[in-house]
């Protein structure tokens, strides 16, 4: 615990916040930089760290081998240069800045690098990344495109191969005894955020959007064993927490791998308050346990193909997304909806297309926004998010 805790001296724009807890500043910190105190340790023990792209990832099998899964993110990139050799500006901005920094030797400390077919994008990633970075360990993993019995039996087969190829090149054993065991802590991580969750469906809550993100955020980068135990302390933390939410607009953030606190930060300071979300570092990530009996791979691969809350990678599931969002708009007490994507991100900029169909059917206030993922247009989104936000407060929403 001491190794984990150290000092920081960081100022918040948001106007809101409540919580002063020291566990949340760390997490904060942890979850603005690359780099933190229980990687570090945990590299300083030659611990191995595998980098993961994306989701659809059984990070539980990188645990079972004794290893650090890493939710890779380009955090504090400052530019795409080196990156253009391999990439266009038809490429995302996510995937520029990622390969950007490790061209600049930033994710130097990643053992491994492991990803899916989720866009053609992240698959052009993984091939550049391959033969551009000395990374020593790179393994794909062939994910479906649509839901069933038979792609979880094809999924499966695709997690047998990623153990075999963690066992021979780390020299190691995963056993049954061991995945079990994974499953269980990484459901631990999830029940535990469940609860962080349900303290936003108070009219008046402890906690703020930005600060749930920055909590999950770390906890995909650091053990997940000491991240459920300082995690229960920061539930103790947030239940003692001065409450003062009531008059903000609650606000439901849709997209994908969100993981700049900058714009929820944008939202709250505004008038906001973001409740819930439908995001790859929220509910996508925690809505549902991996189930702990019969076969782990097994349970793994339905977990990843027929359990998790779905995105548009996956053929077929627009009314079931719709259902979802429209679950936690009434569980939440949610006000008003902002998507969020990349402008090159055709999967998401067609979810905006039928979310804003379902929302104007059902009269829900609703924004789409894009961006490139070192926000740019910092002006124009607060111009738009403000307005939004107060044509709720007025009863005046007009859809844009």
């Amino acid at each position: 615990m001491n190794e984990f805790s150290y000092f920081i001296n960081t100022n918040s724009n948001l106007k809101k916040k409540m919580c002063n807890s020291k566990l949340l500043k760390e997490f904060k910190e942890i979850a603005n930089n690359l780099i933190n105190p229980a990687l570090q340790s945990w590299k300083n023990q030659n611990g191995k760290v595998i980098g993961c792209m994306y989701p659809f990832i059984p990070e539980e099998i990188i645990s079972a081998a004794g290893m650090l899964p890493y939710r890779m993110k380009a955090t504090n990139s400052s530019g795409t240069e080196l990156s253009e050799s391999c990439f266009s500006q038809i490429n995302c901005t996510y995937v520029r800045h990622l390969f950007d920094l490790g061209m600049r030797g930033e994710l130097k400390f990643l053992d491994g690098v492991v990803t899916v077919n989720y866009c053609d994008h992240i698959r052009r990633l993984f091939d550049n990344w391959k033969s551009k970075i000395n990374t020593p360990y790179m393994h794909f993993l062939s994910f479906p495109k649509k839901r069933g019995e038979e792609q979880i039996e094809a999924y499966r087969k695709e997690l047998v191969k990623f153990k075999i190829s963690l066992e021979k090149f780390f020299n190691t054993n995963i056993t049954e005894k061991q995945l079990r065991s994974a499953i269980q802590c990484h459901n631990k991580t999830r029940q535990l955020l469940r609860k962080l969750y349900e303290l936003r469906k108070s009219k008046n809550s402890s906690i703020t959007g930005a600060e749930t993100l920055a909590i999950v955020m770390a906890g995909t980068v650091i053990p997940k064993e000491i991240y459920n135990s300082l995690l229960n302390q920061l539930l103790k933390d947030y239940n003692q927490a001065e409450k003062n939410t009531k008059n903000l607009v609650r606000i439901m953030l849709v997209g994908g791998e969100i993981d700049n606190l900058k714009l929820i930060d944008i939202i709250e300071n505004l008038g906001g308050l973001v409740v819930a979300d439908y995001l790859g570092y929220g509910f996508r990530y925690i809505w549902k346990d991996v189930d702990e009996e019969g076969d782990s791979l097994t349970a793994l691969a339905r977990y990843q193909v027929m359990e998790r809350p779905a995105d548009p990678r996956i053929f077929g599931t627009s009314v079931e997304r719709n259902d979802y969002i429209k679950k936690i708009i009434g569980q939440f007490s949610v006000e008003g909806i902002i998507s969020f994507r990349l402008p090159q991100c055709d999967l998401w900029g067609l979810d905006q297309i039928n979310l804003s169909r379902y929302l104007k059917k059902n009269k829900i206030p609703y924004l789409a926004l894009e961006d490139e993922y070192i926000l740019k247009s910092i002006g124009q989104l607060k111009t738009r998010i403000q307005a939004f936000i107060e044509s709720i407060r007025e009863g005046k929403y007009v859809k844009n």
